[in-house]
Formats: C-alpha cells, sequence, structure tokens
C-alpha cells in the first residue's frame, strides 16, 4: 500500500508500506509552520539528513512521490558500516534483510574475468540494495524521530527575506506557508532548489543506464557478486538483490546510436543474450524480467554547494558514475554532514558553509582522479567514443 498524505488537522503523516505504519511525532499545525529545517526531497540523502537532525531540531521534509519509485538497486561498500554506527542504525540496518555482497567479478581492461573479494576489508563485505525497501525504512527512522514528512507534497516557491525561509508547500489538503531558518535540497539530480537560487551544476560526460529487474535465484556464478564488463560502447553492471531478484544494466552515452537501442528492454536483452558471461549468470539465475527503467547516470558537481543559509546534499550536490559504486554511500555522507553543518549552523557558528562546501569538494576532486584510473584500465576500445571521453575524463570533466 501506499503511504497516505499528512493529516494536518493531527499533525500526523503516517508512512504505511513493508515496514507497518509508523506515525511521526509532528507538532501541532500552528507550530510546525516555523521550523529550524526544511528538507526538500525524502531520498536517502534527505531522509539522513533530516533523521540526523530530528532528535533535537524541528524538521519538515517534502517530497513529491508519496511512495519511493523503483530504481536500479544499488550497492554500498563496506565502509557504510561506519556511518550507519555514527548514525546509530547499525543493528537497525542489519535487521534490514540487505543481500551481501562479498566481491566484485569484472571483465575490465582483459577477456578474462578477475575476482577481487572483501575478505581482508577490516569493515566486511559490502550489500546489494532494493531501494524501495532502503528508502522507506530510512524515511520511516525520520519520522519516528520526530520529522514530518509531507509527502506527496511539493514546494511550489521559496524566497529569503533576509532572516528566514519563506516556503510555499502544496499538499492534496492544499497550500501553506512554510517558515524555516535553513533549507536542505536533496532534490536528486535536478537540483531544483538550489538552481533557482542561482547554483549551476557542473556536467562531467553524458552516461545514461537503461536497466531491467526481474525475479531470479540467488544461485550460481552470479551469486554474491557485482558483476560489471566493458564493451566497446559502454559497459554492463549486473548484481543480485534482497527478494530473489536480480537486475541488469547497460551504461553508455546518450548521444551514442547504442543508447537508443538499449532504451527498449527487448533490445538490452538481446544485447545480453549474446554475451557469454552474462548469458550463463542471467540462465543460471533464472532470470525473469518484470521492470525496466532508463536514467541519467553521469558525474556532475554543483556550483557553488550552498550559500546563505542552504546546503545541497546527495546527488543534488554531487552525482557520481555508477562505475565508482559512490553513489548511495555519497547519499548517506552528505546527508550526514549537511546535517551536521546545519545543526552548526543553527549554533551560530558562521563557517559551517565553507568547512561543508570544502569537504564536498574535495571529496568529489579525489573521485575524478579515481575514476580517470578506472577508466584508463580499459584500453581495447581506446578508438571508439565512449572510451575515447574517458581517457580524457580527468582533463575535462569538472
Amino acid at each position: 500500500m501506499q503511504p497516505e498524505g499528512p493529516d494536518f488537522q493531527s499533525g500526523r503523516s503516517p508512512i504505511r508500506g513493508i515496514y507497518g505504519t509508523v506515525e511521526s511525532r509532528a507538532l501541532p499545525v500552528p507550530s510546525f509552520r516555523e521550523v529550524d529545517v526544511l528538507v526538500v526531497g525524502a531520498g536517502p540523502a534527505g531522509a539522513t539528513a533530516a533523521l540526523n537532525l530530528a532528535p533535537t531540531r524541528t524538521v519538515v521534509i517534502v517530497d513529491r512521490e508519496a511512495h519511493p519509485r523503483p530504481r536500479i538497486g544499488e550497492s554500498l561498500p563496506p565502509a557504510a558500516r561506519r556511518l550507519f554506527i555514527d548514525m546509530g542504525l547499525w543493528e537497525l540496518f542489519q535487521a534490514q534483510g540487505q543481500s551481501p555482497c562479498y566481491g566484485n567479478r569484472s571483465v575490465w581492461g582483459s577477456p578474462q574475468p578477475i575476482e577481487t573479494d572483501f575478505l581482508r576489508d577490516p569493515d566486511g563485505h559490502g550489500w546489494h540494495i532494493d531501494r524501495v525497501r532502503f528508502d522507506l525504512w530510512l524515511r520511516s527512522i525520520a519520522v519516528d524521530r520526530s520529522a514530518t514528512l509531507l509527502a506527496p507534497g511539493r514546494l511550489k516557491s521559496i524566497a529569503w527575506d533576509g532572516q528566514y525561509w519563506r516556503a510555499e508547500v502544496g499538499t492534496a489538503e492544499g497550500s501553506f506557508e512554510l517558515i524555516a531558518s535553513i533549507v536542505i535540497d536533496a532534490g536528486g539530480r535536478a537540483s531544483l532548489v538550489s538552481r533557482s537560487l542561482g547554483a549551476r551544476r557542473e556536467l562531467g560526460d553524458k552516461l545514461v543506464c537503461s536497466w531491467v529487474r526481474g525475479k531470479a535465484r540467488p544461485i550460481g556464478r552470479g551469486a554474491g557478486f557485482t558483476y560489471v564488463e566493458a564493451t566497446e560502447d559502454g559497459w554492463w553492471y549486473s548484481a543480485p538483490l534482497p527478494d530473489g531478484r536480480r537486475v541488469l544494466a547497460f551504461h553508455t552515452d546518450s548521444d551514442l546510436p547504442v543508447a537508443r537501442s538499449v532504451a527498449d528492454p527487448k533490445n538490452l536483452l538481446g544485447r545480453a543474450s549474446v554475451n557469454r558471461e552474462l548469458a550463463a549468470i542471467l540462465s543460471e539465475s533464472g532470470f525473469s524480467p518484470e521492470q525496466c527503467g532508463f536514467t541519467a547516470a553521469h558525474s556532475a558537481i554543483l556550483q557553488p554547494l550552498g550559500g546563505s543559509a542552504w546546503f545541497a546534499a546527495g546527488d543534488a550536490a554531487c552525482s557520481f558514475d555508477p562505475l565508482s559504486s559512490q553513489g548511495l554511500l555519497n547519499a548517506l555522507f552528505t546527508g550526514l554532514a549537511a546535517a551536521e553543518a546545519a545543526d552548526r549552523h543553527l549554533s551560530g557558528a558562521d563557517n559551517s558553509l565553507h568547512e561543508y562546501s570544502q569537504m564536498l569538494s574535495q571529496v568529489y576532486s579525489v573521485y575524478q582522479r579515481n575514476l580517470s584510473h578506472w577508466y584508463g584500465a580499459e584500453t581495447r576500445w581506446s578508438g571508439d567514443p565512449f572510451w575515447q571521453r574517458r581517457h580524457g575524463i580527468g582533463q575535462n570533466a569538472h
């Protein structure tokens, strides 16, 4: 069942889903219209920011979607364990039943598959994530910690009056004005709030992703491992997901002919069927497609990353190439960092924005260098457009 809209009369915002019903301890309507922090976007970054602020600050989250949309499914590296511990979520996360990821199997730079595992990683194994379930879980934690969730809700306008943000928020029950001391833009790659305030996104490339998800048994050579394979015009990704599912995805540039072809899931599956390794993985697992999608996957950074009493977090701040496996980790990390910066700002720290922006800029710079190295390791198709662009990524991505 999808979540119901917020009940403004009672001040409660129920979330209905696989976790049952969770009701926020929201403040009465006249009070919660003046809040410390307005978070726009209830994805992993927004929910993480909210759940870390809500115990000590009044927080409202606005999201267009009453229920998270199906997504490709993502992975979390072992280092995510430290973030969950820092946020007091480690035991709760373990109880989620997300699929363990024990390592990576890749055909990259050579036609021979290579396996790397997490056996020596001090944080243990990683995870393959069911994004809908994961996003609902983070939302429920934020609400349980006293955040007010308005979903579906829409930010219709926002303006700074010199002291506070005045936002017009629309819901199924009508529109109302919300006054906030700080705004966190966690609205995804579109960065709509930040761009309305004059920020711009610097794109690093034109990467897109076509994906298919479906039923699959957790057996065979693809079990417990992420699979990545380079081809002349892009690269494949496949991984098991919780609840007997698997995802198959192909990444290429939006302006290349193959992008138009693989946007059709039949063509995507057809290309996979003639790939020996992928075909074996899909066959052994009994892969049966159920959902499909086509989405942006490019690198980008927002400039600036914040301003007078506002911060961007998650993909709204920095979006990462899926090859890095850092997208979801970045959402959690920047959500937590934005919450800490917002809390310091509310406590009177004048340098919170500068410190936050400097930290994210450094993270993105390191990411760019690593991405250039990863793509540079594949030289078999150096003359093809996709790889020509990647081999120069260190010079023109920022």
